[in-house]
This record gives structure tokens, C-alpha cells and sequence, in this order.
């Protein structure tokens, strides 16, 4: 059994059976029409997969453009990246140009701060030479660059990293998720990076943990949840294979990565709030 498709499904029906509405002025709003984009949402919602014992967060409920999700991990923290030119033309991702400031940039986040703090050097650094440290965290939440910023706070803003003997755990930590647009493609991508970042430092890839403190369903996008609800939870288990030639995390390409016995369920259109 697929245990991505049978969380995806219970993290559908908790949210459309025990969520509350949002209630009064609300700042999302749809990117076809401009009207406001209301949602049913729970708090404080967690999930694990132990990537060594072959559990990836990989669902067939939903299919995912997960090549386009890992090269946006690319982005953030190889080229360590806010602009938005870049983000097209050398990793082929257009879903970020919504949130131009203006500038060409997504503003002073993701990738700027990565380079600002130099934090993916500091992560890999910290784990090789004191892999047993209890501060491996990368931190995206910087409230210097986020005070008066029009651009987008990071959602999935905090890494938290453990060497547990050969192998490294990751929790990532994310402020508010819509579940139809980002659930799955937010696994794969954190999944990657716990596998590019340990491959770097000569470790397997262990738990990967994903704690959501606003995790929601728009109101557009309940019809949907309840067609998806109605799919079957697949009988294979997808697994992302990750074979770099390689050890260097700066040379890991999408083409070092690819994905068995994954086979997505028909495609339907999700509507998109910003």
C-alpha cells in the first residue's frame, strides 16, 4: 500500500471534516478572477516517512511535476537564487511569477537570504565537522529582510537536521500549506535535499519529518478534494532514486534523480490563489 496516498487522503477528509472557515478579511485571492480566496484549515498537522525503509512521501492521488519541484530546490539553495529570470531560463520554473516585487525578484527571501547567511555552506560545513551538533538548522525566516517586504514570507521556511549514526534526518517546518497546490511537490521537494545534502556528507538518507502549522483547503478546491478523496490508494509504493555522479552538492543535477513504480492518477485542473 502507498502510504503517501493514504495519508494524502486523511489529511483531505480531517481538513474538509473537522476544519473551521476563515472568517473576515482574508489576503489570498484567485489568480483568474482577483476575488478573495477563502479557506477551511487545521492547525499543527504532522507526517513522517523513513526514507531508509523506503517510505517517500510520493502520492498517485494527485499527479506532481516533480522534476520542476526539485530544480526550484536548485534555485533556492545551489544557486541560492530571488531571481526570477534565473528561476525560467536556466531551471524551467514559471509558477514564481506571480510574486515579481517589480524588480525581477521575488524580494529579499528563499534564495537571497540562503546566499545573504551563506546558509547552505554553513549547513554542510556544520554536519561533516561536528555531525553530532544539535544546531544543523537552516532558517529562512529572517525578520530584518521579511519587515516592510511586499514579496511572499517563505512558507516552508525551516530545515532542522540530526545525524542519527549512518543516516540524516530532516524536519522541515512550514508555516501554511494549501494542500491541493503544494502538499506532495513540498515532500518531493525536501526529500531531495535530505538526499543531496546527505550524499554530500557521506550519510544515508534516514526520516523525513513535515510539520504544518496552517494547512488548508480553499474554497475552490473542496469539490476537488472530495473527487480525490473517491480515487483508490495505490497497491506500489514510488520511490525516488537518487544516483549522482557526483559527490558534491553544488554538481547535483535533476538528471541524477528519477522516480520507479510512480503512475499518477488522471490530472485535474487546480485553480491557483495567491
Amino acid at each position: 500500500m502507498n502510504k503517501a496516498d493514504k495519508m494524502f487522503k486523511d489529511l483531505l477528509f480531517n481538513v474538509l471534516e473537522n476544519g473551521v472557515w476563515e472568517r473576515g478579511e482574508v489576503r489570498p485571492y484567485w489568480a483568474d478572477t482577483g476575488e478573495k480566496a477563502y479557506s477551511r484549515f487545521m492547525t499543527q498537522y504532522t507526517e513522517t516517512f523513513d526514507i531508509s525503509k523506503g517510505e517517500f512521501p510520493i502520492t498517485t492521488i494527485k499527479p506532481t511535476a516533480w522534476k520542476t519541484g526539485i530544480r526550484e530546490i536548485f534555485w533556492i539553495y545551489q544557486e541560492a537564487s530571488n531571481d526570477l529570470q534565473v528561476a525560467r531560463d536556466k531551471f524551467g520554473i514559471k509558477w514564481w511569477d506571480s510574486w515579481d516585487i517589480g524588480d525581477g525578484t521575488i524580494g529579499s527571501t528563499y534564495g537571497a537570504i540562503v546566499k545573504r547567511l551563506d546558509l547552505m555552506n554553513n549547513l554542510l560545513d556544520g554536519i561533516k565537522n561536528n555531525p553530532y551538533g544539535r544546531r544543523h538548522i537552516i532558517s529562512l525566516w529572517q525578520e530584518d529582510d521579511l519587515r516592510g517586504e511586499i514579496g511572499l514570507p517563505p512558507c516552508a521556511f525551516q530545515t532542522l537536521w540530526s545525524v542519527r549514526g549512518d543516516y540524516l534526518d530532516c524536519t522541515l517546518v512550514q508555516r501554511s500549506q494549501d494542500v491541493l497546490g503544494a502538499n506532495n511537490i513540498n515532500n518531493i521537494q525536501y526529500v531531495a535535499l535530505l538526499m543531496m545534502v546527505a550524499k554530500h556528507c557521506g550519510l544515508k538518507p534516514g526520516k523525513y519529518t513535515h510539520f504544518i502549522q496552517n494547512v488548508h483547503i480553499y474554497d475552490r478546491h473542496i469539490e476537488i478534494a472530495e473527487k480525490f478523496l473517491e480515487r483508490p490508494i495505490s497497491e506500489k509504493q514510488p520511490r525516488l532514486i537518487f544516483e549522482p555522479k557526483s559527490d558534491n552538492f553544488y554538481d547535483f543535477t535533476i538528471d541524477d534523480f528519477r522516480i520507479e513504480d510512480y503512475e499518477p492518477q488522471e490530472k485535474i485542473f487546480i485553480p491557483i490563489a495567491i
